[in-house]
């Protein structure tokens, strides 16, 4: 799989970011204490270049993705910072002007997409309308590209597929429809929300290997969202994983996978049982887990959330946030103990055997 993973792809640096968000805060103030979801962070993205945001369930990540499509309720929501997409500071567009970016500029692949496609409208349908939406074409125009969209993404017999209600494709050419919906209207920016996590794992390798092809042959820029390291080095330039609301280590596949330096990074290394993919699967080893349970969001502590789970934390560690390092070009961290970190042991032999 080395070839997905090749730095020598990545996008010319000195062009201005697709994307940019900076110091962004998501809040939730609908429950009985505000939630603090997402906490200070700061990413760029470039034109033809894939993300990958990993970490456990909570950490923020669906929340960083939807806040690009301002997909939040407005009145239980509180968001600060600074979110710009090819030139449009998205915090800032109305109620039109959000309803164009929507689907033309950035688009979605939902966790999902049983609940995300509309039951009572075929599959063609729902593509045909999001294509007239956004463009002047005829209906006709719109079917023509919809059939030529389930082509492309390898759906059967796709005039019939484009007939189908959502519940009668299976879970596979129900996310392909997805993929085929959010691409209908040639986005800039797409974003992936956890795309393989309800199928199995033949049907899984199938979709990641389609997005990339997909992303490389249109130039997408992509954020991933996803829990399983495997399904990143599979398809992401670079990696940032999420704690807490919080960026707390960022850089290439490569860098992060040889040498991750944050305790979290490690941690989520060494626990990796078996992954979605059957080339990753480590055998004859005794599974590492992550003691402890992550910090409530809505009573965050005063330093570094991972702190009371991390094997490394001083008493400094839990009193304040520890600042950015930069380690080495494009690899950033957050914690006080990294000189320590270096010489933790390395990660798992089979994935830095697939960023060779």
């Amino acid at each position: 799989m080395s070839d997905m993973n090749d730095m020598n792809d990545l996008p010319d640096s000195t062009e201005p970011p697709l994307v940019e968000i900076q110091d962004l805060r998501v809040q939730f103030t609908g429950g009985k204490r505000p939630v603090q979801a997402v906490n200070g962070v700061s990413l760029q993205l470039r034109r033809g270049e894939v993300l990958a945001l990993i970490g456990e369930s909570g950490s923020g990540k669906s929340v960083t993705l939807r806040t690009l499509l301002r997909l939040h309720a407005e009145r239980s929501t509180r968001i600060t910072g600074r979110v710009q997409v090819a030139g449009h500071d998205v915090l800032g567009l109305g109620p039109r002007a959000l309803a164009d970016f929507r689907g033309k500029v950035a688009s979605m692949i939902f966790q999902e997409p049983l609940l995300a496609l509309d039951p009572v409208y075929t599959v063609g349908a729902q593509i045909t309308e999001a294509i007239r939406r956004h463009e002047p074409a005829s209906a006709t125009e719109a079917s023509q590209r919809a059939l030529a969209l389930f082509e492309r993404v390898r759906i059967p017999s796709p005039e019939r597929r484009l007939a189908a209600y959502p519940h009668e494709l299976s879970g596979g050419m129900r996310q392909r429809a997805m993929i085929a919906l959010a691409l209908a209207c040639r986005p800039q920016l797409l974003l992936a929300d956890e795309p393989t996590t309800a199928l199995d794992a033949t049907v899984q390798i199938q979709v990641l290997l389609l997005l990339r092809e997909l992303q490389r042959e249109l130039g997408l820029a992509v954020i991933f969202v996803t829990h399983d390291i495997g399904a990143a080095v599979e398809v992401a330039d670079r990696i940032a994983v999420m704690y807490a609301g919080r960026i707390v280590e960022e850089g290439t596949v490569r860098e992060l996978i040889r040498s991750p330096r944050h305790p979290y990074t490690q941690a989520l290394l060494r626990s990796r049982a078996q992954g979605t993919l059957g080339s990753f699967a480590l055998t004859g080893q005794r599974l590492v887990t992550i003691a402890g349970s992550p910090p409530d969001l809505a009573a965050l502590p005063p330093g570094c959330a991972f702190a009371e789970r991390c094997p490394l934390a001083a008493e400094a560690c839990r009193q304040r946030q520890p600042d950015a390092v930069d380690i080495s070009p494009g690899h950033r961290v957050r914690c006080l103990r990294v000189a320590e970190t270096a010489s933790a042991s390395p990660p798992t032999a089979t994935l830095q055997a697939c960023t060779e």
